[in-house]
């Protein structure tokens, strides 16, 4: 229990740390050429575009994400708790 609840609490977290830096690298490459970044439709653009945070875009993928590694922690700590049987 205290293996998968570990891999549960990690691996989320690494997988929206890699979509994430994913966009950002576009977000830079496109700022770094004097465009815009349009985060809805996720191109770049010359004027100048609003805003809307990756929480708003992609809620299933981070509020999963999230569930997820409190999933593993829940996991962890009960992995932790109960003795094991001998």
């Amino acid at each position: 229990m205290i293996k998968l609840g570990l891999l549960l609490l990690v691996l989320p977290l690494f997988v929206l740390m890699g979509v994430y830096f994913w966009e950002l690298n576009d977000v830079r490459a496109c700022q770094l050429d004097g465009g815009h970044w349009d985060y809805i439709e996720s191109v770049c653009r010359d004027a100048p575009q609003p805003f809307v945070s990756w929480l708003q875009r992609s809620p299933l993928l981070v509020n999963g994400g999230m569930l997820l590694s409190v999933v593993g922690l829940v996991m962890c700590m009960v992995g932790l708790y109960v003795k094991r049987a001998k």
